[in-house]
């Protein structure tokens, strides 16, 4: 088990957490711009030549990719609206804390948005089996590194996957 390290950074409270939500919202930035991208391309699919030619499955595809692409801006958006209704409120642990949490479940969001999509275009171009192994691929690349790769690491750092109190503590010294 890891031993807390000092607060390496001099950086009062009130600082590591003004560092930390700018952290995390600069991380959604870059997320929410690919998301956008891909919510839009998906909101035009229906209206392009030949969607009329996409079979049930292929509809049910479009489906779940625009929910995930939906669901995933909701998600990466939510934290800077709740910072807004929160601000000078002396809130940002638990913004912080509903911010990391908006982050973990908007990149499931877009993984199953971009595996949807992906699939999508592959099962309308070429073959479901070719979409089944591009389904496939894409799911275990977003699995492996965007949940778990870091869990692992987070494992080998802390000797658990789950955050109890001795985690949340050693997240305030460390700057989770």
């Amino acid at each position: 088990m890891r031993t807390i390290r000092e607060n390496t950074r001099n950086e009062t409270e009130h600082e590591r957490l003004d560092r930390q939500l700018m952290e995390l919202l600069q991380g959604f930035r870059v997320a929410v711009t690919g998301v956008q991208v891909l919510f839009a391309f998906l909101l035009t699919v229906p209206f392009a030549p030949g969607f009329d030619r996409v079979d049930d499955g292929g509809r049910i595809l479009f489906y779940v990719a625009l929910f995930g692409a939906a669901l995933a801006s909701m998600f990466f958006i939510a934290p800077v609206i709740q910072h807004r209704i929160l601000f000078r409120l002396n809130q940002k642990p638990l913004l912080i804390r509903r911010a990391n949490r908006y982050g973990i479940g908007g990149a499931l969001a877009l993984a199953v948005a971009i595996s949807a999509s992906t699939t999508l275009i592959i099962k309308t171009l070429v073959s479901d089996g070719a979409a089944a192994v591009t389904a496939t691929v894409v799911v275990l690349l977003c699995a492996w590194i965007w949940f778990v790769q870091p869990l692992l690491s987070r494992r080998a750092a802390t000797g658990s996957f789950r955050p109890g109190a001795a985690d949340r503590q050693r997240e305030v010294a460390n700057d989770g």
